[in-house]
């Protein structure tokens, strides 16, 4: 699940990370209470921030939402310092708005929430990520001089400069550790002290919230050498919700597929693609392996579906209408391996619901497991636009054929 900017930052101050301050608001009209509410804070320097679930806000570009064609402003971050009308105006004209940004695709996303936050007078920007390296089965700590730049162009045009640090899960974070980072990131007097500090707590709110990745930038380096999150992006582990009941308030379905929501409302993993062979499939392995299949056979994939281990016949069925709803879908592919649930009971789920909802694409039906021949018998005899197939490689054959 991810977060806005100004939920990131909530979260992280909580755990003692300094973070840029501000208020968010929905409606423009709050926006002089919150630049109010600053002032006496002793702030009087202010930016106004969108809130998307997108990077590269502040090179993007805001539409008129009713036409999608207007310009409004280019910008989807803007520092204003102390003039608070040209902030006033600025908010008016991008809220609820469309800002495009190269993260949101051509059709952007709709700006529902500002940030009006404290505008800090800093000297240097720098990059700071936590999330776990899957390949050695240990939290990396990512760490750059050049804030403010995508990591992944860093990455590809000066490697050098990204520096890493993986943390063993048995000792956790350990302080020479940040003091590595410190020097690598050429820290020094107050700016070096800390910094330890910072990434202490950055580290333990990565840990304590179940986040799969924590990122800030740029973390800046204040005119006092104070060490501040001028940006922060906090991805949460979906699958440690359970134990953060008060996260589900976080969450945005504004920013989240329609479809995704839909599925996730029946235990369903979707995730939509570009193709046009929608894929029902239990098991994500077995997933991507079917859209593998699916390339080499030289159609595309319209989206990933693990209906998981049970494959009933309203799973089946759920399915169904969330792949329908994608209009490139010319063709479905369903590949389940009959280990917990049996293949005939699939099979007759698969017909149920082709009746009940009358599926205008050709269907193509790989069932293997318990009772497989049975499954496939029953399809054959359905009556019904349903063909089915013994192999992948069959599999793959008939859904080429089916796209002809």
């Amino acid at each position: 699940m991810k977060l806005h900017e100004y939920q990131a930052k909530s979260l992280l101050k909580k755990y003692g990370v300094p973070v840029q301050d501000g208020i968010a608001i929905k409606v423009a009209d709050d926006f002089d209470n919150a630049v109010s509410q600053l002032r006496e804070k002793g702030i009087n320097q202010f930016v106004v921030k969108s809130q998307i679930h997108a990077g590269g806000r502040g090179k993007g570009k805001v539409f008129n939402k009713s036409n999608r064609e207007e310009l409004i402003v280019d910008g989807g971050v803007k520092f204003f310092g102390a003039n608070v009308d040209g902030a006033r105006e600025y908010a008016h004209k991008i809220l609820n708005n469309i800002l495009v940004t190269h993260q949101t695709g051509p059709d952007g996303k709709e700006v529902q929430t500002l940030f009006v936050a404290e505008g800090l007078d800093y000297k240097k920007e720098l990059y700071i990520s936590i999330l776990l390296d899957r390949s050695v089965s240990k939290n990396v700590i990512m760490a750059s001089t050049e804030g403010g730049v995508e990591i992944e162009k860093v990455a590809a045009e000066t490697p050098e400069k990204i520096i890493k640090v993986w943390v063993e899960p048995s000792v956790g974070f350990q302080a020479f550790q940040g003091r590595e980072l410190a020097f690598g990131l050429n820290l020094e007097g107050n700016a070096f002290k800390d910094f330890q500090k910072f990434i202490a707590a950055l580290y333990k709110a990565f840990e304590e919230l179940d986040t799969s990745m924590v990122e800030v930038n740029p973390m800046v380096i204040t005119n006092d050498d104070k060490i501040v999150a001028l940006d922060a992006k906090v991805t949460i582990d979906d699958n440690a919700l359970f134990r953060h009941k008060d996260f589900e308030e976080l969450r945005d379905l504004n920013e989240e597929d329609p479809l995704e929501i839909e599925a996730s409302k029946s235990n369903l993993n979707y995730i939509k693609l570009d193709g046009n062979v929608g894929c029902m499939v239990n098991g994500a392995g077995l997933a991507m392996a079917t859209m593998d299949i699916i390339k080499l056979a030289g159609g595309e994939p319209a989206n990933f579906l693990d209906v998981g281990g049970t494959a009933s016949a309203e799973t089946v069925e759920n399915g169904f209408r969330i792949i329908l709803t994608d209009p490139n879908v010319k063709a479905i592919l369903i590949n389940i391996f009959g280990g917990i649930v049996r293949c005939d009971r699939v099979a007759n789920g698969v017909v149920q619901a082709s009746k009940n909802l009358n599926i205008p694409v050709p269907v193509v039906v790989r069932l293997q497991g318990t009772n497989a021949e049975e499954a496939k018998t029953i399809l054959d005899e359905s009556g019904l636009n349903l063909i089915s197939a013994t192999t992948l490689a069959e599999a793959a054959e008939k859904i080429t054929a089916a796209l002809a």
